[in-house]
């Protein structure tokens, strides 16, 4: 496992070439290391900012040894690597956040074991591998509740919500073409949270602010900072996040999802990796989410954390596009990031647009009222 410290002129190998590692990349540039991007798409976000691009798949063994060769370390932006993958780069020497960590989060029965073994709080939740477990499961945890594919779905995908006895068919059909469900109680939650953090192989940690999260569609539409949440809500879920990191032994930037229930919080999903609600720390904080993962796998220390004022971060998705910029000039103080993907989808992350003040509520009211965001 490295464990010297990596100095500019190092090379940096990114797997997946999409918009967080584009922000990587950049940040990395500036800190004078050189990146490569392993992706199946030419000139895909990361390739444009980066040195090179290894255009392949994703379980191209081939192709993440020739990854392997040319970099110091490697590190990935999405959490559905090909497990084969990380273990030839850990097995090299050079994969920081070890193939344990890609493990558990892509499998949302591991994840939540992790969450338990972690003695944090959870949902109600069962495993189910046939239609007769599943019938058990549901009478059980009750209605509402929530159908998800163990691996895979994302943005609201491979999940089905259970309102009454009628959505089983569904459910068992999904099951068909999988080898596990979880089934979840569903949650009336007040409100959802994050936090994003780094933690280094010595276990240094550093915790960005909590934020606050607004979806449309099942897509993060919103993220405000700090949070508009308790000091106690805030203790617990930096708390939370340090029990789970220690678990799991977490190297590098990493979010966790939590449902918010009065004071009470509940956890709901891990990301290895930097995540899309900590966007705002680009500008709203003396070191990004990105500065930090780079320094995390490369072994340099961490920069404390320090957050300016308030934040709102608003996804530029495809269909918000044109809008957007139709209206620029009455949003001058929009910090713009757009992604360079080559076709624009309506629900397609696109960009983003962050906005910075004093306080997060006034920012929030002020684009709910120029419809920049949906209430």
């Amino acid at each position: 496992m490295q464990t010297n410290k990596l100095l500019f002129g190092s090379t940096i190998g990114i797997i997946g070439g999409g918009q967080l590692g584009r922000m990587m990349t950049t940040t990395a540039k500036h800190m004078g290391y050189r990146v490569i991007v392993l992706d199946p798409t030419p000139d895909c976000p990361t390739a444009q900012v980066a040195d090179k691009q290894i255009v392949a798949a994703y379980d191209d063994l081939e192709a993440v040894k020739q990854l392997t060769e040319k970099s110091d370390v490697v590190t990935y932006e999405f959490e559905n690597v090909d497990l084969k993958a990380a273990q030839i780069l850990e097995e090299a020497g050079i994969l920081p956040q070890s193939a344990n960590s890609l493990k558990v989060t892509q499998d949302r029965e591991l994840e939540k074991k992790a969450m338990v073994d972690s003695n944090q709080p959870v949902a109600d939740f069962a495993i189910v591998s046939t239609t007769e477990e599943l019938q058990t499961a549901v009478e059980r945890i009750g209605y509402p509740s929530v159908a998800k594919t163990c691996r895979g779905g994302y943005d609201g995908k491979g999940q089905i919500k259970l309102s009454s006895p009628n959505d089983l068919q569904e459910a068992s059909e999904m099951l068909d073409s999988v080898d596990r469900l979880i089934i979840e109680k569903w949650v009336p939650f007040d409100k959802e949270i994050s936090i994003v953090f780094t933690r280094t192989k010595s276990g240094e940690m550093t915790y960005f602010p909590v934020a606050e999260n607004k979806h449309r569609d099942h897509i993060l539409h919103a993220t405000i900072a700090p949070g508009l949440v308790s000091e106690q809500i805030s203790e617990k879920a930096t708390h939370a996040a340090k029990a789970i990191a220690e678990t799991i032994d977490v190297v590098g930037t990493f979010a966790i999802e939590m449902f918010v229930c009065g004071e009470e919080i509940l956890i709901n999903e891990l990301a290895p990796r930097p995540h899309n609600s900590g966007h705002y720390t680009i500008e709203a904080c003396n070191v990004s989410q990105f500065e930090q993962h780079i320094r995390a796998i490369c072994g340099l220390p961490l920069i404390p954390v320090h957050a300016h004022g308030g934040a709102v971060m608003v996804n530029l998705l495809g269909k918000d596009v044109e809008p957007f910029f139709n209206q620029l000039e009455d949003n001058p103080s929009a910090h713009i990031h757009m992604y360079g993907k080559a076709e624009n989808k309506p629900l397609r992350k696109m960009g983003h647009v962050t906005f910075i003040g004093d306080n997060p509520l006034n920012i929030y009211n002020e684009l709910v009222e120029k419809k920049i965001i949906e209430n």
